[in-house]
C-alpha cells in the first residue's frame, strides 16, 4: 500500500512538472508571436508613411517631366498594389515593386536639373530619407524578431509543443530582391555635365 502510495505521488509531481514545463513554453511562444505582431505593426507604420510621401514626390516630378507618364503609371500601380495588401508576406511582396518604381522616379530627376532645385522636392527628399533609415531600422528589428520566434519553435521539445498548440514557423522575412541589390545612381548634388562644343 506505501509502495504504490509512493509511486502515485512520484506519478503526480511528475505530472505537474511536465505540465507546468508545457504551459510556461506555451505562454512564451504566444509572447514571441506577439512581439513578431509588434515588430509588425512597427514596420507598416513607417512603409505607410513612405507610401503617402509618394504622392506629393510624384506630383512635384510631373511639373518638370510630364511626359513620363509610364514611370509615373507604375509607380501608381505599385502603390496601390501596396495599400491594398492585408498580410504581411502580400505587403513585403508589394514593398518590393513598390521601392523598384520608387527608384525609377528618383532616376528620373537626373533628367531635370531643375527639379533638383526644387524647394518642395528637396523637402519630399529629405521626408522620404529619413521615412527610408527608419524602415531600414524596424525592418531589421522585424526579422530579428521572427528569427528568434521560429529558433524558439524549432527547438526540442519545444517543436512538440508548438505542432500541438498551433504555433507554425513564420517565413514572411523582408530579403533583398535580387535586382535591388544593385543601387540605382542618383546624384541629387550634380551639375548636368555641359553640352559639347560646337565645332
Amino acid at each position: 500500500m506505501k509502495i504504490g502510495l509512493i509511486i502515485l505521488v512520484v506519478l503526480v509531481i511528475v505530472a505537474l512538472l511536465v505540465g507546468s514545463s508545457f504551459i510556461s513554453r506555451r505562454n512564451q511562444m504566444a509572447i514571441q508571436r506577439e512581439a513578431v505582431n509588434a515588430a509588425w505593426a512597427q514596420v507598416d507604420v513607417v512603409l505607410q508613411r513612405r507610401a503617402d510621401l509618394i504622392p506629393n514626390l510624384v506630383e512635384t516630378v510631373k511639373g518638370f517631366a510630364q511626359h513620363e507618364e509610364e514611370v509615373f503609371g507604375e509607380i501608381a500601380k505599385a502603390r496601390s498594389g501596396y495599400l491594398n495588401a492585408t498580410t504581411p508576406a502580400d505587403k513585403i511582396a508589394a514593398n518590393s515593386q513598390l521601392e523598384a518604381s520608387l527608384a525609377k522616379v528618383l532616376v528620373l530627376t537626373e533628367n531635370y536639373p531643375q527639379l533638383k532645385s526644387n524647394e518642395n522636392f528637396l523637402r519630399l527628399q529629405d521626408e522620404l530619407a529619413g521615412t527610408e533609415n527608419r524602415i531600414a531600422v524596424e525592418r531589421r528589428r522585424y526579422n530579428e524578431t521572427v528569427q528568434d520566434y521560429n529558433t524558439y519553435i524549432a527547438l526540442f521539445p519545444n517543436s512538440l509543443i508548438a505542432g500541438m498548440s498551433g504555433f507554425t514557423r513564420n517565413d514572411a522575412y523582408f530579403k533583398t530582391e535580387p535586382g535591388a541589390r544593385q543601387a540605382p545612381k542618383v546624384n541629387f548634388n550634380t551639375a548636368p555635365a555641359p553640352a559639347p562644343a560646337k565645332p
